[in-house]
């Protein structure tokens, strides 16, 4: 009996540590994976930049309605990428979810559109682990830290920023 209570007493007080072994795999899968769709999209590959996002995601563009079908960001990116000539993103804070099936990223990006104009800005995306182990985007929101245009000036329906 005791044999079996200090076996116990073990798994108990290991159990934060395994815990926390696998809280800092997970946030270096999802960091890894968010650094790895920033170079597909740099290098314009539109399906594999897309490919990073669940069934049901929701993409929360500025000044557009959110995009909620696989279509729609499909459509959003295209846009995007036919726009630019460079795009970059980096995480700057990872937060997991002690389940482990869930993370949160903030970071930051920069693009270059064809016509020169720069943008920087700041973005938050939500991962979810899939049932395969793979990590997909679930939700993306991100918005320039440049001043919003006068709305005279202002680009049409399509041509915003991206990360």
């Amino acid at each position: 009996m005791k044999t079996k209570q200090f076996v116990l007493v073990i798994c108990v007080a290991l159990l934060p540590v395994t815990l926390a072994l696998a809280a800092g795999a997970n946030e270096k899968a999802v960091r890894d994976a968010d650094e790895q769709w920033s170079k597909v999209a740099g290098a314009k590959d539109l399906d594999k930049t897309v490919s990073f996002y669940a069934d049901d995601a929701v993409v929360l563009p500025p000044n557009q309605t959110a995009v909620t079908t696989k279509d729609g960001i499909r459509n959003l990116w295209k846009g995007f990428l036919d726009s630019l000539t460079d795009i970059s993103w980096k995480t700057t804070r990872v937060e997991t979810a002690k389940s482990g099936d869930m993370a949160y990223l903030i970071g930051t990006y920069e693009m270059t559109m064809k016509d020169g104009t720069k943008d920087k800005g700041k973005y938050c995306e939500v991962w979810k682990k899939q049932a395969d182990g793979k990590w997909k985007v679930s939700a993306d929101m991100f918005s320039s830290d440049l001043p919003a245009p006068d709305a005279s000036s202002s680009p049409a329906g399509g041509a915003t920023q991206k990360k």
